[in-house]
């Protein structure tokens, strides 16, 4: 977990000359510094983007197999996990990156970014489960293994439910709110 918290140091350590020697101007190292947050916690959600994006087309191929083996029977519940990762990949997609208006009365400062980047470094171990669930279930399958199909698919459902839920609380954590 503390390289997934070290994104922003990363990047802080890869500015450039012309940016740190910027940092020496008022007002503009507070707005950098703001701005490496914002820019971690889009590395960060890229990677859970893509790491759900990975499990959604293995999720595509399972029920393609599924579909040739005629187990239609779990489809419907199969289609069902397909389009609600669809939609837990779009809501991180377009999740908000931090920012407030200038008249907002609730302002984002550095502390609740760094909140936010931590909450979506537990989100990619929570994406990392997940994923090993269904590359296990993936197995299963291909192996022949069918036994308890619904149960297997609902839970992967169920996990996927809760893992949007946390997602959904990350406004919350923007805000400090938690």
């Amino acid at each position: 977990m503390s390289e997934k918290k070290d994104v922003y140091s990363k990047a802080k350590s890869q500015m450039r000359l012309s940016e740190r020697i910027a940092t020496f101007i008022p007002g503009f190292r507070g707005y950098k510094e703001k701005e490496l947050r914002r820019e971690s916690d889009k590395l960060i959600r890229n990677h859970l983007n893509l790491k759900l994006s990975a499990v959604k087309s293995d999720l595509r191929a399972m029920a393609q197999r599924l579909s040739d083996r005629r187990y239609l029977d779990v489809l419907t519940d199969m289609d069902r996990l397909i389009a609600k990762m669809d939609g837990v990949v779009e809501k991180i997609n377009h999740a908000s990156y931090g920012y407030t208006g200038f008249f907002d009365v609730v302002k984002v400062n550095e502390e609740n970014l760094d909140r936010m980047i931590a909450f979506d470094a537990e989100l990619v171990d929570n994406v990392n489960s997940l994923a090993t669930e269904v590359a296990a279930f993936k197995v299963e399958l291909n192996s022949g293994e069918t036994k308890n199909l619904k149960i297997k698919i609902q839970n992967l459902t169920d996990k996927l439910a809760d893992f949007e839920g946390t997602f959904d609380k990350r406004e919350e954590a923007i805000l400090g709110v938690t």
